[in-house]
């Protein structure tokens, strides 16, 4: 199709200018040195926008529109950067544009969960220069980096800093996990107990076969108590004869778990030999089997090893207790009593008779979780005078590290913000990013966070 317009022409007067003659431009319709439609110009915009280069050249490929990736990465380019405006509440964090090297900062409002800006770096000077040219926010969400707090204090003084709660609870378990550390030989739990209870663990098998076995087995015999025969139960579960027969005949429902009959191996002709020589005291599986090669065996090393490994004798470690990680006895610790499982529970006041210094810490973290649930940040000073009293090596160095961002940490306490719409963001970074293969800019990826829908 083919659009004849009529347009006015116009003529600068001015001989110093360079434009002689310009012709008018129809908003929506026509653009100067356009090669292509506005309609045709906003649908590879939104494909580039979406797709980016080469999968969105693949993508236009089926509509039938011939382009190139570089066309479209132009155009996205093109595209202006939406108006800021007024924001009231900010959020601050990082992303990793290469992780380990380069590293960007976003800035979202927080109440509408709108990407703002991307800044190139997570230094203070450019999170300060955004806040200076642009209006001053009533309060600032960010993590605990110090480079974030005095970019704020510089940008916008006036505002409220708050502490994201999460980054908090993680500086905290890291402290609690640096004391458990400490305090590693006090993890040992009664080995008589632990014994006894994994005995009782092991003695009947477990899973979700042990489950459906026990089910199925107690199902079957308590219709053969009605007086069903096997072929009406089995037509009435769907089951096949022989299961029934099997479910049947099996006086525990621990006798439905005795492995199969093995199949036939191609080292069956050679184990009378095997079994010999290894009641020899020969236990060298690669002499083993060696020798029967030369005897006609054609199969693999590891069927001759798996067999050989039948008859080393090994130790029981059933009745072994496991010893306890630093990390699992910090879960324990971090997390809500609630939570915890009977044994959890049972271990983990076992491990605290042992050691007043932990008890004492699962009380500080256990005080600092209701501060902070139930937003009580006034009572913040008395939680960090006890702290500093009970004196515990890693709980210090968190003391140390609230006391220097005490104000940013109390509002944090206090206010309902948090840096959540952030991080769901920085999630949305990375599958760009993912998408894009890492092969653009940050220009580029700056452009598609920003426009992007």
């Amino acid at each position: 199709m083919e659009l004849c317009l009529t347009v006015r022409r116009f003529f600068c007067l001015n001989t110093v200018c360079g434009m002689r003659t310009f012709a008018e431009q129809i908003a929506g319709l026509t653009r100067r040195r356009a090669r292509r439609s506005e309609p045709l110009r906003m649908m590879l915009t939104s494909i580039g926008m979406a797709l980016a280069g080469r999968a969105g050249v693949r993508l236009a490929a089926k509509v039938g529109i011939r382009t190139s990736r570089n066309s479209l990465l132009r155009l996205v380019r093109a595209v202006p950067d939406p108006e800021v405006g007024s924001v009231r509440v900010l959020g601050v964090d990082d992303f990793a544009v290469k992780r380990g090297h380069h590293y960007g900062t976003v800035l979202i409002d927080c109440e509408n969960h709108r990407v703002l800006d991307l800044l190139p770096g997570r230094d203070a000077s450019p999170l300060a220069g955004w806040l200076l040219e642009h209006e001053s926010p009533e309060v600032i969400c960010r993590d605990r980096a110090s480079s974030y707090a005095e970019g704020a204090r510089t940008g916008a003084p006036a505002a409220v800093q708050v502490a994201d709660r999460f980054h908090l609870w993680q500086n905290l378990a890291t402290a609690v996990e640096r004391l458990v550390a400490k305090h590693k030989g006090c993890l040992t739990e009664n080995p008589t107990v632990e014994a006894a209870a994994d005995a009782d663990v092991a003695a009947e098998p477990q899973g979700a076969m042990a489950q459906r076995r026990r089910v199925h087995h107690a199902l079957v015999h308590e219709m053969l108590a009605q007086g069903a025969s096997f072929r009406q139960i089995a037509r009435h579960l769907g089951w096949k004869h022989q299961t029934v027969s099997l479910y049947a005949r099996a006086a525990t429902w621990q006798d439905m778990m005795v492995v199969s009959k093995p199949r036939a191996s191609l080292l069956d002709r050679f184990k009378p030999y095997l079994t010999d020589r290894i009641a020899s005291g020969c236990l060298k599986a690669s002499t083993l089997h060696r020798e029967v090669v030369a005897q006609g065996f054609t199969g693999s090393y590891s069927i001759v090893s798996r067999f050989v490994e039948q008859h080393r004798t090994r130790p029981d470690l059933r009745a072994t207790p496991k010893p306890l990680s630093t990390r699992q006895v910090t879960g324990w610790i971090c997390r809500h009593p609630d939570n915890l499982t009977d044994r959890d529970t049972s271990r983990l006041t076992a491990i605290l008779d042992n050691c007043p210094e932990l008890r004492i810490a699962v009380e500080l973290v256990r005080s600092f979780a209701a501060i902070m649930t139930q937003r009580h940040g006034h009572q913040l000073g008395e939680w960090l005078s006890c702290a500093e009293q009970a004196d515990l090596p890693g709980i210090n160095r968190f003391i140390n590290g609230v006391t220097t961002d005490l104000d940013a940490v109390t509002a944090g306490l206090i206010l309902p913000f948090s840096s959540g719409p952030v991080e769901g963001n920085v999630n949305r970074i990375k599958m760009l990013k993912r998408q894009m293969y890492g092969r653009a800019s940050f220009d580029l990826l700056r452009k598609r966070v920003l426009l992007a829908h």
